[in-house]
């Protein structure tokens, strides 16, 4: 396929292939972008999570630690709520508190995902629209003196043409939404997995403070 051929192709649907394409680079972009970024969150999300499972309980400094080396991490965003409100509150709207960070962090992670869920419905519509316009030049030369019908035929392949690449780039955009959302998925649920951690390392120490303040619940 020719460059010259495939400049015949876009002038046929008058245009619509030029949007398409671009459509497809926009794709690309935010497949290859989201990718990199969530793949990284998750390996580097799994190793915080499992430092801090190593570790039976949870004090100012190793919260100061694991927070050092989560950085800009999702997760750091609960640890620094673990390390302002150790011993401060109790189990429960320390969990609380984690849920609220929780909300906070999904819209970020989940970002520019609209833009291959728009991707995936628009591209078919596009391509059905170049192939229609693609469909008035084809039979619009039986207008004119001269032409066989082996000229339509060969103008309807090419209007053709828009709605595949049409199709294709939806095919691509769905594949590439549904990986992504399993990704998105993954931190959330290592998101969750976190927030358990730090409650099941925090809260002990805190009902032994509770305890000592109050003698009534040590005899319990």
């Amino acid at each position: 396929m020719s460059y010259a051929y495939i400049i015949h192709l876009a002038d046929y649907s008058d245009g619509v292939l030029y949007i398409l394409a671009a459509l497809l680079l926009i794709a690309l972009a935010v497949i290859i972008d989201r990718s990199w970024s969530l793949r990284s969150t998750i390996v580097r999300g799994k190793s915080i999570i499992h430092a801090t499972a190593a570790r039976e309980t949870l004090t100012q400094q190793d919260l100061a630690d694991l927070l050092s080396h989560a950085r800009n991490l999702p997760e750091a965003a609960l640890l620094a709520i673990a390390q302002r409100h150790l011993h401060a509150v109790s189990a429960e709207a320390m969990a609380n508190r984690l849920d609220e960070s929780i909300m906070l962090i999904a819209p970020s992670v989940d970002r520019r995902l609209w833009v291959l869920d728009t991707v995936v419905t628009l591209a078919p519509l596009l391509g059905l629209f170049g192939t229609i316009i693609g469909m008035f030049h084809a039979f619009s030369v039986l207008a004119q003196p001269g032409h066989t019908p082996a000229d339509i035929t060969a103008g309807v392949a090419d209007a053709l043409v828009a709605t595949a690449f049409g199709i294709f780039i939806a095919m691509l955009g769905l594949t590439g939404y549904n990986a992504l959302t399993n990704q998105v998925r993954l931190i959330m649920h290592q998101l969750e997995s976190m927030k358990t951690l730090i409650i099941n390392r925090t809260d002990a120490p805190a009902a032994s403070g509770a305890a000592l303040r109050n003698p009534a619940m040590a005899r319990v």
